[in-house]
């Protein structure tokens, strides 16, 4: 599955919720509620990392991370990493929680997406580039490298080792000497002038690889691209797909493809016909970020704004604030080798254990 939803050890990690609160990070009341941003123009949501007055949070024996997780993942090692909204990359080695950012060599401060490679170093997308991390020391690549942009929005290593980065400017493959740009049709956002669409027709939300090795892409208002090795096939909304603004990509064990959009919900494509899924038919919300497969027959859907979404086969079930989630605003869902789910949200952690939600919020958010 794609690195977002990879699995990882809860380990010790509860330890570290039992914190206290001297010496929190402050930070502005209008960034410890994130709850409006789904709402306001997106260009709002984009343009928080340009706030000057954000703290960066250093070495921590808490567990307290930044307002928005927007990736995890766990190491070969057994590790946790999890990717930041202006926050760094936040990695727990089973001892201590560390933020890693600008001021320890990284090229950015919002970490869009994470991936680890065959000899166990890790791949950052972010704002200011690439960064690749080899457990001592920073690389980090750049436009003047061969990047289109340093906006980067995800990372895909393929079965053969290549690495996919999606940018702002499209999608670049990496061999590990130059980058190549790998050539998508610019989007049509003429129509869209109300500031809640991101004003770049070529950036590529997400990428990802199936089971039988094709490779596609999440468009910025473009729909999906798939990729066989040969020839490049779009699916848009002219083919049924639900929205052409796709936030990601992810495969279910049945083997569907799934589209998550943000204005429209979600396609499911058996690889010859779309299912569009939306509000009307259980979806608290059209603003889906990602779907996750948990292999006892259930679907998770996160959603922008209306909590997580659960779909047995039949019927949908929502679960929201009321129901113990930290935010009803969810990036990344992964399971553990347990099989608790954790939900990276707007502002904390929540697992699932099969009965019963638990959250651990960012320490400036507890109340203390």
């Amino acid at each position: 599955m794609k690195n977002h939803i990879r699995q990882f050890y809860p380990i010790a990690l509860l330890v570290l919720l039992i914190t206290s609160c001297q010496g929190q990070d402050k930070t502005k009341d209008s960034l410890n509620s994130a709850e409006p941003l789904a709402l306001a123009p997106l260009q709002m949501l984009f343009n928080i990392a340009e706030l000057s007055d954000y703290k960066i949070v250093k070495a921590d024996t808490r567990l307290h991370i930044n307002w928005y997780i927007r990736s995890m993942l766990q190491d070969q090692k057994g590790d946790l990493w999890m990717g930041t909204y202006h926050g760094g990359a936040a990695h727990y080695d089973g001892s201590a929680l560390i933020y890693l950012n600008n001021e320890s060599g990284m090229s950015g401060n919002v970490i869009r997406e994470m991936a680890e490679d065959k000899s166990g170093g890790i791949w950052f997308a972010t704002d200011g580039g690439v960064s690749f991390y080899n457990g001592k020391s920073f690389k980090n690549y750049s436009k003047k490298d061969g990047l289109g942009s340093n906006n980067v929005w995800s990372v895909l290593i393929d079965k053969q080792g290549t690495l996919w980065f999606g940018t702002d400017e499209g999608a670049y493959r990496f061999d590990g000497k130059s980058f190549t740009s790998f050539t998508l049709p610019e989007a049509d956002l003429s129509k869209f002038k109300d500031g809640y669409v991101y004003p770049a027709p070529k950036l590529v939300n997400d990428i990802f690889q199936d089971k039988a090795g094709n490779i596609w892409f999440a468009t910025n208002g473009g729909g999906v691209y798939c990729y066989d090795g040969k020839t490049t096939t779009n699916i848009s909304e002219k083919e049924g797909l639900c929205n052409n603004f796709v936030q990601s990509v992810s495969q279910d064990n049945a083997e569907n493809m799934w589209f998550s959009s943000r204005f429209g919900g979600v396609s499911k494509y058996d690889g010859k016909n779309l299912t569009n899924i939306s509000e009307k038919d259980g979806l608290s919300n059209k603003f889906i970020w990602s779907v996750f497969d948990d292999g006892k027959g259930g679907l998770w859907f996160a959603t922008g704004g209306g909590g997580v979404c659960r779909y047995n086969g039949k019927t949908f079930e929502t679960y929201t604030k009321k129901d113990g989630f930290a935010s009803d605003y969810v990036q990344s869902i992964m399971m553990d080798k347990a099989g608790n789910i954790w939900f990276g949200t707007s502002q904390g952690l929540t697992r699932f254990d099969g009965v019963k939600f638990e959250s651990f919020p960012e320490a400036a958010n507890t109340g203390c």
